[in-house]
């Protein structure tokens, strides 16, 4: 192991969700750097406190973290367009951070649980959002280069028809897709073609705040859809992914690795506890109208 790492806070922004918290291993192993957007359906309960676990486990094993907070909703003056600023903004200043660390870069991969994966996989396809969108990747700027989705709500129109979490999806956005059809054909992932960076999604069969039929709709239609989707599906809940030591978060660090290369600096990486788990049939429901 690379030992105990302390975070260190940087803001994006005046806000005070603007800001994220840079992990830095006592020993770097790998040369991946990890995004980590935490879930809670956007709203304004749910924090960066839930990626500090994550962060702190990643560091010990040598990876740098990246734990990014944002505006979100229901009192956190967040929703449609600002959190989406928010993440953009925050990765964005992953830049700066590392060289103020004296850190190299090294492949960007995120890891997105719940909400989380909807923001994460939306920051990897900033580089298709029409000009002048909010969000879209400035000329010359950084993109994702993968996303690693812990029951993700990565098809936010399909979230709001079923009104998961008493329709957080509408919260988020303000107004529905029929009242704001450009925002959603912004906003969620599974109205536009899917960034060329690969994605690993992960989910649990007895999930109950993200129905696995969700994840298993979308997983089929983007492999029709020839995009680089890697869909594994196992006996576990929501929570076990983002819980150290649970063998949905040993597969949450193998898919990091894997999407990141592996690099490694030091043997003791090629010792790390890394469980694949079973992919799992999909039998998805028909693609929905769009």
């Amino acid at each position: 192991m690379a030992g105990t790492a302390r975070p260190v806070r940087h803001d994006y922004g005046e806000h005070p969700s603007q800001y994220a918290e840079l992990w830095v291993p006592g020993t770097r192993l790998h040369e991946v750097v990890a995004v980590i957007v935490h879930g809670g359906f956007w709203r304004q309960t749910y924090g960066a406190e839930l990626g500090r676990p994550l962060a702190a486990d990643l560091a010990a094993r040598g990876i740098v973290a990246w734990n990014l907070e944002y505006r979100r909703t229901a009192g956190g003056d967040g929703g449609y367009p600002g959190t989406f600023l928010d993440i953009a903004a925050g990765i964005d200043a992953l830049d700066a951070a590392l060289a103020a660390a004296g850190l190299s870069d090294g492949p960007r991969i995120a890891i997105g649980h719940s909400a989380g994966g909807h923001l994460a996989l939306w920051a990897a396809g900033r580089s298709l959002l029409p000009t002048g969108a909010p969000g879209a990747l400035p000329d010359g700027g950084r993109s994702l280069d993968g996303v690693v989705s812990q029951a993700g709500v990565l098809d936010l129109a399909l979230a709001h028809r079923l009104g998961l979490s008493d329709d957080a999806a509408g919260t988020l956005m303000g107004c529905s897709p029929k009242t704001g059809p450009v925002q959603w054909a912004i906003a969620d992932p599974a109205a536009r073609p899917l960034p060329q960076a690969p994605l690993v999604m992960l989910h649990g069969r007895t999930d109950a705040d993200v129905p696995v039929d969700l994840a298993r709709s979308f997983a089929a239609r983007a492999r029709e859809a020839g995009s680089n989707v890697d869909y594994r599906e196992f006996d576990g809940d929501h929570y076990g992914l983002i819980t150290p030591g649970d063998p949905a978060w040993e597969a949450t660090v193998a898919a990091l690795l894997e999407l990141g290369g592996g690099a490694a600096r030091g043997e003791q990486s090629h010792k790390l506890p890394v469980h694949r788990l079973p992919t799992g049939i999909l039998k998805s429901s028909p693609p929905e109208k769009r």
